[in-house]
């Protein structure tokens, strides 16, 4: 029972003091601290009291005196106590709950006075490890709940120790000054738990950690945490955010670098030992394609026979190499189609094959699944085959030769010839011509990005385009003419036609485009509108597309007299699957491309750019920024009317890539 004159110690603020109690007023205390501090004490805050009792008229110096004395040996008794002996002891109890009285004479050997039991009452609250105490009583914990406790108290040491040297370090990285791992050995984890946090934020695993080193080395400006991995030497300059936050595989693991070197390049003697593969090594085939394109994996030759054209699509056989259960299909699978950015590109297969074996190179013995189409004078389809073949490309032409070459070399001018009547047929049939400038971004010199346009319908891509569409529907009439499975590309009419034709204004393509319906993929054919074809897959690009691979299979199955391979209920997954995988792609594809247009932009910030009106609403106009055809919206300008297909000039006022922000005015 707690009486006037009775010396208490009760918690303030985590700290032990000591307090003299003046006055009991029913459930509080009036007391005088050893603070000097005369205050109101609820009594359940009380942790103890003495059984002596002290004059209460002594002055206020007298008992601030006393009470620090008391304190200073308390505190200094509490300090002499092992604890852990006593816990060692007692642990093994059956009961672990005990008296504060009971253990201090237990762990004394003596009967404790009222400074023993205070101070051991101070060891027990401050103890981390081995004693709870509550409600007046101490309880031991179990060896499993001391052994945790511990385990936690050093991994909180070793958090507080990491984040004092984290702050000191990312500074030293900031300010540009190498840091090696043997200066700071938590340097890799620490970078890599940043390149988490910057990449997803509160959702990253360590970002509370991360935040407080941060905070704790007063590192809180925007995109401090990139630039310290930039610094750092852990991420690029542009480092390619979009694709790190994707779950799109980058490197190949080892398996399937073993597999992809294991192939070796196949004599035509061991490709013709396939009764079924053509022998085209006398034909004269030709690729064309980029500047830069190093994994061909189509080809083209042409012929003149009685009745019109012999054309022949030539696409390197990748299952040859790759079978339907091998684990680089797998990986195809997973991929869903290489993925090509300004500053390089990741492969759907290791480039010992991409860029290897399947590859059409000059010269090279490849295999293939060759197109024959038979064409007649005004380009109807009169005869179609699907053969495995062994080719040898005799030329390799970039778009650029072979556009210089069209008019003067006889393959090219007849195959300009079979495009031109391809194409009518198509657009007589309801397709829609969308040739739109590519923009090229160079990124070579960083600080000074380019975007040079090129045109897509020039005389060399425009013939490509076309026959690969030719071998395309093709391969689809084959499938759907036999009612075999497969991996259909449809498109339904345009929610509003806007062009006819064949020759159309940017600004037509530009309005055209916006009014597309989504297309769709399926096991079984429908009609591509956009193409205008009954049916279309495509088959064109094994090496860089999986639904590519998966339709040579398909055929590739069926022309060896083997029957279908993948039944309707595994291309419907496939078509899942791919559909998952290519919008991943094309995501980080678009992001990427966005972020390069910004980059363009950014020293442009307060000049003003050529911008075509593509269309006009009540609240947004629609413009493309024909430097480098971006897409940008502004509100109607009242004092400034414009109409679809004005070219206006318009300002750059904001741009920030990191941030994705980008503001025009008029």
């Amino acid at each position: 029972m707690i009486s006037t004159g009775n010396l208490i110690e009760y918690l303030d603020s985590g700290k032990f003091l000591c307090a003299l109690v003046t006055q009991v007023q029913d459930k509080r205390l009036l007391v005088i601290n050893q603070n000097g501090r005369e205050i109101p004490l609820p009594v359940a805050r009380v942790l103890s009291a003495s059984s002596e009792q002290y004059s209460t008229n002594q002055t206020r110096e007298e008992v601030m005196d006393l009470l620090k004395a008391t304190a200073d040996k308390r505190a200094a008794l509490a300090a002499t106590f092992d604890l852990e002996e006593l816990w060692q002891i007692v642990s093994e109890e059956e009961h672990l709950t005990f008296s504060p009285l009971f253990l201090a004479e237990l762990i004394l050997g003596h009967q404790p006075d009222d400074d023993d039991l205070a101070a051991f009452l101070r060891a027990v609250i401050a103890d981390p490890f081995y004693f709870k105490y509550k409600n007046q009583r101490i309880t031991a914990y179990t060896p499993e709940q001391a052994t945790h406790l511990q385990d936690e108290f050093q991994k909180q040491q070793e958090k507080e120790q990491l984040l004092k040297d984290g702050a000191f370090f990312l500074h030293k990285i900031l300010e540009g000054e190498p840091v090696s791992s043997d200066q700071w050995p938590d340097k890799d984890k620490c970078l890599t738990w940043l390149e988490d946090y910057v990449l997803f934020g509160n959702d990253a695993q360590e970002s509370k950690l991360i935040k407080n080193l941060l905070k704790e080395a007063c590192l809180t400006a925007p995109h401090v945490g990139y630039n310290i991995l930039v610094r750092a030497g852990k991420w690029d300059r542009d480092e390619n955010l979009s694709l790190r936050r994707s779950d799109q595989p980058v490197d190949f693991s080892d398996e399937c670098n073993v597999k992809a070197d294991s192939f070796k390049e196949p004599s035509a003697e061991e490709l013709l030992t396939d009764t079924k593969r053509k022998d085209f090594r006398s034909l004269n085939i030709v690729t064309i394609d980029g500047t830069f394109t190093r994994d061909y994996d189509d080809a083209l030759h042409i012929e003149r026979v009685d009745n019109g054209y012999l054309v022949g699509i030539h696409i390197t056989d990748v299952s040859y190499f790759v079978s339907q259960r091998d684990v680089l299909f797998a990986e195809a699978q997973q991929r869903g189609t290489s993925l090509y950015f300004p500053e390089g590109h990741i492969p759907m297969l290791p480039q010992t094959l991409s860029l290897g074996v399947c590859s059409l190179i000059l010269g090279k013995i490849r295999p293939a699944i060759s197109f024959l189409v038979t064409l007649s004078h005004d380009g109807m389809i009169m005869h179609t085959s699907i053969v495995p073949s062994v080719i040898q490309v005799k030329r390799q032409l970039s778009y650029r030769e072979a556009d210089t070459l069209a008019e003067t070399d006889p393959d090219l001018r007849l195959m300009s010839r079979v495009r031109d009547l391809l194409r009518k047929r198509r657009v007589d049939n309801g397709a829609l011509l969308l040739p739109f400038p590519d923009a090229n971004i160079d990124t070579r010199d960083k600080d000074n990005i380019q975007i040079f346009l090129s045109p897509m319908d020039t005389p060399s891509r425009s013939l490509v385009s076309e026959l690969m569409i030719l071998a395309n529907g093709v391969a689809a009439d084959f499938l759907a003419s036999r009612g075999a499975p497969g991996l259909f590309r449809s498109q339904p009419p345009p929610k509003k036609r806007i062009i006819e034709g064949i020759n159309n204004s940017l600004q037509d393509i530009a309005l055209q485009r916006r009014f597309l319906s989504r297309g769709e993929l399926t096991a079984h054919p429908k009609p591509h509108s956009g193409l205008g074809l009954n049916s279309y897959t495509t088959i064109t690009s094994p090496i860089r597309r999986f639904l590519d691979l998966a339709m040579q299979h398909q055929i590739s199955n069926m022309i060896h007299g083997k029957g279908i391979l993948f039944s309707s209920e595994e291309c419907k997954s496939f078509a899942g699957v791919i559909q998952q995988k290519l919008s991943r792609a094309n995501s980080v594809r678009q992001q990427r491309h966005r972020y390069w247009i910004l980059r363009y932009l950014e020293p442009k910030v307060g000049q003003k750019m050529n911008a075509l009106v593509v269309g006009q609403g009540s609240k947004r106009v629609n413009l493309l920024l024909t430097d480098c055809l971006f897409d940008v919206d502004l509100p109607p300008n009242p004092y400034f009317p414009v109409d679809p297909g004005d070219m206006v000039r318009i300002r750059i006022a904001k741009v920030n890539p990191l941030d994705n922000i980008l503001k025009v005015e008029w």
